[in-house]
């Protein structure tokens, strides 16, 4: 890549960065021919509009790691990572949870719950990723 084409992709992030929500929307469509999902966080339209720009001036992932990656999202190995028996642990508004996984959920204060999203819900009152509450991705 030549000074000139890094100095222009580093300007054209840099925009993308500050970009307002309505030009966001419309650099979305162009870039992936369609209108983004519905209520997509202008943080997050920022950051996909800025990698899609960079794998465009720079290259995309390599054919074997797209390969590796959607093998990796049609498994079931992210639901395996937890084994029963682990236990997590979250501080959430000056309380500590402890939740056991086991065999058909998990176990926090006597009760079950079949879902970590479930569970991060019933503590936090407000919908949540549960593997994301819980700092597992």
């Amino acid at each position: 890549m030549t000074q000139q084409c890094a100095e222009r992709l580093k300007a054209d992030l840099s925009e993308l960065a500050q970009a307002p929500r309505a030009d966001c929307l419309a650099r979305w469509g162009v870039a992936f021919g369609r209108p983004p999902p519905k209520h997509l966080s202008l943080p997050f339209l920022r950051k996909v509009l800025i990698w899609e720009r960079q794998t465009k001036a720079l290259g995309g992932l390599s054919t074997q790691t797209e390969q590796q990656l959607t093998r990796l999202g049609r498994s079931k190995a992210g639901a395996n990572l937890i084994k029963p028996g682990s236990h997590l642990v979250r501080e959430w508004n000056g309380r500590t949870y402890q939740v056991e996984v086991t065999a058909d959920g998990y176990l926090m204060d006597g009760q079950r719950w079949r879902s970590l999203s479930a569970l991060a819900r019933h503590i936090t009152g407000a919908h949540w990723s549960g593997p994301r509450f819980f700092g597992l991705v």
